[in-house]
């Protein structure tokens, strides 16, 4: 039965882990840059803003970008308090504007010391793995003064209990390296052994389907439990399920 099921899914991940899956999913959008500092900067804000139709979730992330005059990193960094006002009136679901403008403080912050988003998740030699990792990270996201209260709903944490889903996307995304195009592979910290599954309600719904999950609520431990179990078909790379379990689920209406 394991066998069968992971011919299954690996033949999954074979059939959506190419590049033409690219484009109607939100990592298209780090995908029409070349900078690595605009990738991060896009790619964390396409993870963040995935909710709801994909369609939906690029166009706003395209909207975004013409707002930051096509070069995120760029504007963050270089951009006077005039700049900003062009940004007054983004919004997608519930972030908004406020939102916005935190996030591009946060970022002009931490790019004015380090060349690399990874240093925000990982910094140099204090982490181990992914729960800290991202313990850290929203910790550090909110250390600015006068941060947005209500800009804290849009980063979760494991300390939290959540599962993480976008973060877990976005570290997909970074930290992959399999050759196939759809992830980056430009961060080095983590090695993709160490990443954990992105489980959003698709991913979730066809897991359990499969027994992949037994925990009764969907939460951070379920997230791990998931990822252990994904471990068993490859342990140096089960976060590539994540193309099969997640197509599955939107494609096929498994």
């Amino acid at each position: 039965m394991i066998e069968n099921l992971k011919a299954f899914l690996d033949s999954k991940v074979s059939q959506y882990n190419r590049l033409d899956f690219i484009k109607n999913d939100p990592v298209s959008i780090p995908h029409l840059f070349t900078n690595k500092q605009d990738i991060e900067i896009m790619g964390f804000w396409a993870a963040t803003l995935a909710w709801g139709q994909r369609v939906t979730i690029i166009n706003k992330c395209k909207e975004l970008i013409t707002l930051m005059d096509g070069t995120p990193y760029d504007f963050i960094i270089n951009h006077e308090e005039p700049d900003l006002k062009k940004l007054l009136h983004f919004k997608h679901r519930t972030f908004n504007d406020i939102d916005t403008l935190y996030f591009i403080s946060f970022f002009r912050y931490h790019y004015s010391q380090h060349d690399s988003l990874e240093d925000a998740f990982m910094p140099l030699g204090s982490l181990r793995g992914v729960e800290e990792a991202l313990n850290h990270f929203r910790s550090y996201f909110f250390s600015l003064p006068d941060y947005p209260h209500r800009t804290k709903k849009h980063v979760s944490s494991p300390s939290q209990k959540s599962t993480c889903k976008r973060l877990n996307m976005f570290l997909r995304w970074m930290v992959r390296k399999d050759g196939c195009g759809v992830d980056f592979g430009i961060w080095n910290k983590l090695k993709p052994s160490d990443l954990i599954m992105p489980c959003d309600l698709h991913v979730d719904r066809v897991a359990r389907k499969l027994k992949l999950i037994t925990r009764k609520q969907t939460d951070w431990q379920t997230a791990i439990e998931l990822t252990e179990r994904l471990r068993e078909f490859d342990p140096l790379d089960p976060v590539k399920y994540d193309f099969a379990l997640f197509a599955l689920g939107i494609e096929e209406k498994f």
